[in-house]
């Protein structure tokens, strides 16, 4: 049997901002500030990763690359990352030039999620940038096509002929600048065991959706699990010659003080949920929430943490930068350990 992967932590931010309501988020620019803080927070608690969602047309972060930049200006050993990018809204060779400055100013940090995309408030609003499928081609095929040839930039291919006097050149040029290694750090968001197989036949690492498109009645952990499997045996038989990484994502929230109970009540893990997304039967995870010690007992027979070697964890970003941080500390002393989780301190500031 093949040891148990190493884990990896990081947190997954939404970053919601609204007014009112208690939320301590109420404008963009608090939404943006303060996922910088929090990812700062997060590295000195000895987190591994901070990822964001991004979405367009809605009250959430939308743009991820100045974001990222400036995580990685502020940070010195986290991992920045996106779960995920939707690839229809994307010119792949302006994205492949932005992901490169990122990974670049951050030192080869960026583990970048990309997919298709997920249900949006807008309609049809990739178009509304400017980006209609070609005829005959599905919004799928279009960011796949995309996502080739962001791969292909990133990896220095040439894209464009050069001009030589007012006519092209034989030559292609390809983009700049590039980051050597960020290829092999690109995430394909998968919600089917099938899509999984793709990202591995394509050599791009898994990250596991927050929902799987089927429902056949297995539990939602055990159901990911079996796909993170089938994209194991699909790497294996595409012949790579790195380790991929696996990635899934959780709701975790351990209730240890009034103000915990005032946000979660005293807590209780729900059960798996199933419903209507897309066109299909979709089966989506349970959250996490009560005392940390039953959490870390629940989350230690959980199959797809176990299978996974990075566990995203999602946080109510609208609490703020001081909640979190004591909510990430509280996971890290008291849950992760129960997945296998090693803490990694921040290295020391220079002087």
């Amino acid at each position: 049997m093949s040891p148990a992967p190493e884990k990896r932590i990081g947190f997954l931010s939404f970053g919601h901002w609204q007014a009112g309501g208690g939320s301590r988020t109420p404008t963009a620019a608090d939404a943006l500030i303060q996922t910088v803080e929090l990812a700062e927070a997060a590295e000195e608690i000895g987190i591994d990763g901070a990822f964001v969602r991004v979405h367009h047309f809605a009250r959430q972060l939308s743009s991820p690359f100045p974001l990222l930049s400036a995580i990685g200006v502020r940070t010195r050993r986290i991992e920045i990352g996106t779960g995920v990018i939707d690839m229809r809204y994307e010119n792949p060779l302006y994205m492949a030039e932005d992901a490169a400055v990122a990974d670049l100013l951050s030192g080869g940090r960026l583990q970048l999620g990309i997919s298709r995309g997920s249900p949006e408030p807008a309609w049809r609003g990739a178009e509304a940038f400017g980006h209609v499928p070609a005829e005959g081609q599905t919004d799928a095929d279009a960011a796949r096509d995309k996502t080739a040839l962001f791969r292909a930039a990133i990896e220095g291919a040439g894209v464009v002929p050069a001009d030589v006097g007012g006519a092209p050149s034989e030559g292609l040029l390809p983009i700049q600048p590039r980051s050597p290694g960020l290829g092999r750090r690109i995430w394909w968001g998968a919600g089917s065991r099938e899509t999984a197989v793709w990202a591995a036949q394509q050599g791009m690492n898994l990250m596991s959706s927050t929902l799987l498109l089927e429902d056949t009645g297995t539990p939602f952990d055990q159901l990911q699990a079996s796909q993170i499997a089938a994209f194991r045996e699909g790497w294996a038989e595409a012949g790579w010659d790195w380790e991929p990484r696996v990635s899934v994502s959780r709701s975790v929230i351990p209730v240890v003080s009034e103000e915990d109970r005032t946000f979660f009540g005293r807590g209780h893990s729900d059960g798996d949920q199933v419903g209507p997304i897309d066109g299909a039967v979709a089966r989506f995870g349970r959250s996490y929430t009560g005392e940390p010690e039953r959490i870390a007992a629940e989350l230690s027979e959980d199959a797809a943490v176990a299978a996974a070697d990075t566990i995203l964890l999602t946080v109510p970003n609208q609490l703020g930068v001081s909640y979190n941080a004591r909510m990430l500390g509280v996971i890290a002393e008291r849950i992760a350990p129960a997945i296998g989780w090693r803490r990694k301190m921040a290295p020391s500031s220079p002087a």
